[in-house]
């Protein structure tokens, strides 16, 4: 059950806001093999100035109107899906976005199953409603 938040710049229309979070989700689909309805995205938008995303000393400069920082919540994953997340998760948006990967930052947050309630103030992981 991964829960995504994606940080963008303010000033993309509802229906590119909509391709992004398609295509996120269509990632998670097929590399973490989450059922199709396992969805949660958040989307918050910042004003010009309000994201400072660098390059961490690795010598490239991202176009800051169209920066997208991607926080996902997750229960443990194996490194190897983690980097076919981080691979695919950057061609897609590209193809479907026209992202420059250059502008996609992804981090990674795992929990375990008692760190999850999906309404009625149970931890349905634990309880075993939810395999």
């Amino acid at each position: 059950m991964p829960l995504i938040r994606f940080y963008v710049q303010e000033g993309r229309t509802p229906e590119a806001t909509r391709t992004l979070l398609d295509a996120a989700h269509e990632v998670v689909v097929d590399v973490f093999g989450v059922p199709q309805r396992d969805r949660y995205q958040i989307v918050t938008e910042h004003k010009p100035g309000q994201m400072i995303l660098e390059d961490t000393g690795l010598g490239f400069e991202r176009d800051t109107s169209e920066q997208i920082l991607v926080q996902v919540f997750t229960s443990p994953r194996p490194q190897e899906a983690k980097l076919a997340f981080y691979d695919k998760l950057a061609a897609k948006l590209q193809d479907v976005c026209g992202l420059d990967p250059k502008n996609l930052m992804i981090s990674i947050f795992e929990n375990t199953q008692a760190d999850w309630s999906f309404g009625f103030g149970r931890a349905q992981y634990v309880t075993g409603e939810l395999g």
